[in-house]
């Protein structure tokens, strides 16, 4: 594409974009010309209905658009203070009459909804507007008439502007902080009921956000179940409170977990396990009923006088254990029966079935989660049929579990002992870090040797020091982060490499995703050892075992399709057909090892003889088929002479029954060019192929060039 024509496109793009700010500016002009000279009310009417059609259609994109762009807002912001400069010249003709306040209160909109950019874009214009009507239409001499207005703008669309979005920063913190504490309320709440485990650092509790949903609706659910069993019991025994108690984290103080009262003062707690009737209920274990009770008996939860006249604390076990108490009572002096202490006991154990039931859902959601993106890995997984596939999903996979910032993956070469890093990817600068695709290095006590050798992940917890650890060698290092994962990728018993996982946050590398990425890894190392059996079975059906070179059928399709290519832009193809000479006598004489040695040489030959757009194939036996794009018959000439001559200077060593002995061969070749010999491969290949007979027949070693009704030497 020309420079002119990639101008031209960019001119398009800018002027399609600006569109509706050139035709704001368009009315903008019109005001002006209209307030000079009124236009008659059919033209007023017209430019009013264009800019109400465009301020419409910006207004539709604002509620259509998931996130407005600076440009829509500007050309919103525009379209309205013409709009508004538009109603106060044709309602009063002047910009002091009653309707010139609708211009501060277009200004004050756009500031307050706006970016700033918006503001000062509509703030520029409106003044713009203001002195162009002024001078223009009112033949005021200077622009200084405008100062009062201007000022009055400007402080409207400060303040709009500074106020609003202060007071929407301070919402913003203060829902933020709301949302973080309840966040938190939740989260020790889950760990007091035994849904969610101690975090291992303060990091990972912050961060360790993937499963809030369940968390949230977990402890709802044993809410609800627990005020359902307070509330029966509340109404069947006439209770005044009952309220379920539950131990913190420590043991040493009781929190409210739920209760249905008809007290409107009472108090919240924290309670010390201890105090009063809830320390004799702790340490003794079992229910404790009490009546008679005096106002001035002390109980933790009542300020002021005791308002009731009998109590029953019930401990709730757990696994043996005393987790909370269940507190009952009631404000006549009637003592709790034994069966109603039955009938509390009853409840505390429908409490604790709520929180294991809940606990049992919990655990099958989150393994059910787990098994969904082991699943979708596995899928991904199996079908990747390259090594850059089944990297790409083994990254992507693992992004899923995790929060992953880099991925290295590297590959490990059991004969050399080597690792190569194969690819990375990630969302870091180019300067960060110095391990990069390609880079190889030895067996060392780096991470990533040593999770390969003990075929176990590292470091412990993910927690990675790049002062004290070695990921690739110290030379190669990954970019800086808290966070590192090295798993070992093994197939069958066979170390592959292993993949490099990093995170800028730390805990990221958790046990709750440890366990998920090891699942990942052992998938990913067979999907990888597919892959290279794929390449590999790829390999045999398109190369000689022998040479490495193409054989036929990989050779017929590549000429077929150099072949179409020559055609469609009109270029010369010439194809090369070589053959051993005496090559039978070779094999009798010296055997088939020394017969394939000189074959192996040959093809070295031809490799390096060839450009990297030709193709060179093993045709059967000794005979060499060369493809060669963009080559008329001189060319091909100087290619053939110089194989011909390289074969024929170089000696071969033979082995076995004639060892020591040295070998020396010539080659016969035969010629044939796109389009003079031929238009088809057929014709081709047999016109090269009478060629190198014509070869033969005159001696041998020797070239010779097929054309379009002969042969001759060349």
């Amino acid at each position: 594409m020309t420079p002119l024509v990639r101008a031209a496109l960019t001119l398009r793009r800018a002027l399609r974009g600006a569109a509706v700010l050139v035709a704001a500016l368009g009315l903008a002009a019109a005001v002006v010309l209209d307030a000079v000279s009124p236009w008659p009310a059919m033209y007023a009417v017209v430019v009013g209905a264009v800019l109400l059609v465009i301020l419409a259609r910006g207004v539709t994109r604002l509620v259509r658009g998931k996130e407005p762009g600076a440009l829509v807002e500007i050309e919103l912001g525009a379209l309205a203070m013409v709009g508004s400069y538009w109603l106060v010249l044709r309602a009063d003709r002047s910009l002091g009459g009653e309707t010139y306040p609708a211009v501060f209160v277009c200004l004050a909109v756009v500031s307050a909804f706006a970016r700033p950019a918006a503001s000062l874009a509509a703030l520029t214009l409106g003044i713009g507007l203001e002195v162009a009507v002024r001078m223009l239409a009112h033949g005021e001499p200077s622009p200084i008439g405008v100062a009062p207005h201007a000022a009055f703008m400007i402080i409207f669309t400060g303040l709009n502007s500074a106020v609003l979005r202060t007071e929407i920063a301070r919402l913003r913190s203060a829902s933020a902080t709301r949302l973080g504490e309840e966040i938190e309320r939740v989260r020790t709440e889950a760990r007091s009921f035994r849904l969610l485990g101690a975090p291992a650092t303060k990091e990972a509790a912050r961060q360790s956000d993937d499963d809030d949903r369940l968390l949230v609706s977990g402890v709802e659910e044993i809410h609800q179940s627990v005020l359902f069993a307070l509330r029966l019991v509340h109404e069947t025994l006439g209770l005044h409170t009952a309220m379920l108690l539950w131990k913190n984290d420590a043991g040493t103080h009781l929190r409210v977990s739920e209760l249905a009262s008809d007290a409107t003062d009472l108090v919240e707690g924290p309670f010390l396990a201890g105090d009063g009737v809830f320390g004799a209920a702790l340490s003794g274990g079992n229910a404790l009923s009490l009546a008679d009770l005096k106002p001035t008996y002390k109980l933790p939860y009542y300020p002021g006088a005791c308002p009731v006249r009998a109590v029953c604390v019930v401990p709730v076990h757990e696994h043996g254990r005393v987790r909370g108490l269940l507190v009952a009572d009631r404000v006549v002096d009637k003592p709790f029966t034994p069966r109603e202490q039955a009938m509390l006991e009853e409840a505390s154990r429908y409490a604790v079935r709520a929180i294991h039931n809940e606990r049992v859902f919990l655990q099958l959601e989150r393994a059910k989660v787990e098994q969904g993106k082991l699943y979708r890995a596995a899928e991904t997984l199996g079908a990747a049929k390259t090594e850059s596939e089944v990297i790409e999903a083994g990254v992507h996979s693992a992004r899923e579990i995790t929060s992953v910032d880099y991925a290295a993956l590297t590959l490990f070469d059991e004969q050399t002992r080597t690792h190569e890093i194969r690819a990375t990817s990630g969302d870091f600068e180019e300067g960060d870090g110095t391990a990069r695709t390609g880079a190889r290095f030895r067996q060392n006590t780096g991470l990533v040797s040593m999770a390969l050798e003990n075929r176990h992940p590292l470091p412990y917890r993910g927690a990675y020091d790049e002062k004290k650890q070695v990921v690739f060698t110290k030379h190669l290092v990954p970019p800086s982060m808290p966070s590192i994962f090295v798993l070992p990728l093994v197939a069958h018993e066979r170390p592959l490499g292993t993949l490099v996982l990093g995170s800028r946050r730390r805990g990221a590398f958790g046990e709750a995703v440890r366990g998920t990425l090891e699942v990942l890894a052992s998938h990913m190392a067979v999907s990888l050892e597919g892959a290279r059996l794929v390449r590999r079975l790829e390999e045999l059906a398109t190369t000689d075992g022998l040479t490495g070179l193409l054989n036929k059928r990989a050779m017929l399709e590549v000429a077929e399709q150099k072949l179409l290519a020559a055609k469609r832009f009109g270029r010369h193809l010439s194809v090369l057909v070589t053959d051993i000479d005496h090559f039978k006598k070779v094999n009798d004489t010296y055997g088939h090892d020394v017969g394939d040695i000189i074959i192996r040489g040959l093809g070295d030959i031809l490799r390096r003889a060839k450009r990297s757009t030709d193709a060179v194939a093993r045709f059967g036996g000794e005979e060499f088929v060369v493809i060669c794009e963009e080559t008329d018959q001189a060319g091909a000439t100087l290619l053939a002479e110089r194989v011909r001559q390289e074969l024929e200077r170089t000696t071969f060593v033979a082995a076995g029954p004639g060892e020591g002995k040295t070998v020396q061969v010539t080659c016969s070749i035969g010629i044939a060019t796109f389009p003079e010999t031929g238009t088809t491969w057929d014709t081709l290949f047999k016109a090269a192929d009478q060629a190198l007979y014509a070869s033969k027949q005159g001696g041998r070693n020797r070239v010779t060039v097929a054309a379009a009704d002969r042969v001759h030497a060349a």
